[in-house]
């Protein structure tokens, strides 16, 4: 089964030639073709431009110079960041006829490493919300569930992941993107510290509320994928250099006298029985590889007001050309958020940065005592794909259309790295996964314990990483 085999040995086959370029891609295409009508994830194919690249990529000479370490892998890139050639919506009927004639910073670094971009994946309409529908492409379905979402804003990723259609794929991330439709599709996302990924180009070079991050079905092809996409480049001010880590080799060392913070609601959310149960299920298997795990959180106070100013400002900056312009072609939400943006006033603004600032040192402080925080991913249980969002947890009812996302969003404020890592199934088979946050630009140490744990509870085994059944041959 090509499609299921990991993304380092599939690279490594491919290296060795016992499998050629072509051969790969056309197994993936098969299981497109056969599985993506069922789920939607892939929102556009460039299968015949990829084929002819496949076909160079295996006449290529073996003249000992390296391919690169993604050579021949495909990938689809999130219709959330530019491709040249390849037609790029941001899952909005403005810019559905729009194909860039470059391809962002991440994108050029995969194809230099020998990644082959086979099309691009599905996301909500300006990748607002974590439920992947928008009135382009249509709704992307979970495969675990056909009637529940798939997650979102890097939906379409997440679940084409989950089904084999590709190994590895990006996500970018701004309140819970990449990690809550891991969590979802039973696969790995990781949330880097701002700056780890350049970005270029970027209307605003100094955010750092928004990262790209990598996503695969395991911690190492996780691993192997930051390895191409990080580095230092000068036209991202914020960006920093790599030179200090291998994200790429994840083993080594154990864990046996790190000190775990878990918290079931950082003192501020609400979360789902059911999500709740499988969690608690995990933490004694957790304190069994000879970690101290003590229930503590550092003080998350005001967090949430700070990310809805910010985001807020974001959406404006971003979008208040396309309301001005074409407001009966945005969804409800998206028009919420840009109006918000636009009645804040420069004192808002500064006053949520002063207080994200301060937030950023005491989760600094926090991590002189801990080496990882352990909570949620995500809030609830993937939910039905009929709904836009969730209006209520456990009784209580949410505010705004990403009130359910606090579990990611408040973490996405502090800076500091985390991954979605699958857990388990909730009893009636939806998967659940954990959030494990990391020291600042502390990505290494968090692979590597991610890695020890995805071994220790089986993630790779049959039961807890089985494809889901739409996607088995």
């Amino acid at each position: 089964m090509i499609c299921f085999k990991s993304a380092v040995e599939l690279a490594a086959l491919i290296a060795a030639k016992e499998l050629g370029v072509q051969e790969v891609l056309l197994a993936h295409l098969e299981q497109i073709d056969r599985v993506n009508p069922q789920v939607n994830a892939i929102c556009t194919l460039a299968a015949d431009q990829a084929m002819d690249k496949a076909r160079k990529m295996d006449g290529l000479p073996a003249n000992g110079r390296d391919p690169g370490p993604l050579f021949g892998l495909p990938i689809a890139i999130k219709d959330l960041n530019a491709t040249k050639g390849i037609r790029t919506t941001y899952g909005s009927p403005i810019y559905k006829d729009f194909v860039p004639d470059f391809d962002e910073l991440f994108v050029e670094r995969l194809k230099a490493a020998g990644a082959l971009v086979i099309g691009k994946t599905n996301t909500p309409e300006f990748g607002a919300g974590s439920q992947t529908f928008n009135p382009v492409f249509g709704v992307t379905r979970n495969p675990y569930n056909l009637d529940r979402t798939s997650g979102g804003s890097s939906g379409g990723a997440a679940t084409a992941l989950a089904c084999g259609m590709i190994p590895i794929a990006d996500g970018s991330d701004l309140g819970g993107s990449v990690r809550n439709p891991a969590s979802f599709n039973s696969v790995v996302g990781l949330r880097p510290s701002p700056g780890r990924v350049p970005r270029y180009p970027c209307d605003n070079a100094w955010g750092t509320m928004s990262v790209v991050g990598p996503m695969a079905r395991s911690v190492r092809d996780v691993g192997l994928l930051l390895s191409v996409m990080a580095g230092e480049d000068r036209r991202d001010p914020v960006s920093f250099s790599s030179v200090d880590a291998r994200f790429d080799d994840v083993s080594g060392g154990g864990f046996k006298h790190a000190r775990l913070a878990w918290s079931s609601d950082l003192g501020q959310f609400m979360v789902e029985r059911a999500v709740i149960d499988v969690l608690e299920g995990v933490l004694p298997r957790i304190s069994d590889l000879g970690c101290t795990v003590e229930e503590n959180h550092p003080d998350f106070a005001g967090a949430g007001d700070v990310f809805q100013t910010l985001r807020a400002g974001i959406f404006a900056a971003s979008h208040h050309h396309d309301l001005a312009g074409h407001r009966d072609l945005i969804k409800d939400t998206v028009i919420w958020n840009v109006e918000q943006g636009l009645k804040l006033s420069a004192l808002d603004v500064s006053l949520a940065q002063k207080a994200r600032t301060e937030l950023f040192h005491r989760v600094r402080e926090f991590f002189e005592s801990y080496d990882f925080l352990l909570l949620p991913v995500s809030q609830v249980t993937p939910f039905s794909v009929d709904m836009e969002w969730i209006e209520e947890i456990e009784g209580v009812k949410m505010n705004s259309y990403i009130d359910w996302m606090e579990s990611c969003s408040l973490i996405t404020v502090t800076a500091h790295p985390s991954i979605s890592l699958p857990c388990g199934f909730t009893p009636d088979g939806l998967p659940v996964g954990i959030q494990i946050v990391g020291k600042y630009r502390g990505e290494r140490e968090l692979l590597r314990f991610a890695s020890v744990l995805e071994h220790h509870l089986g993630t790779l085994d049959n039961r807890l990483h089985a494809p889901p059944k739409v996607a088995r041959y």
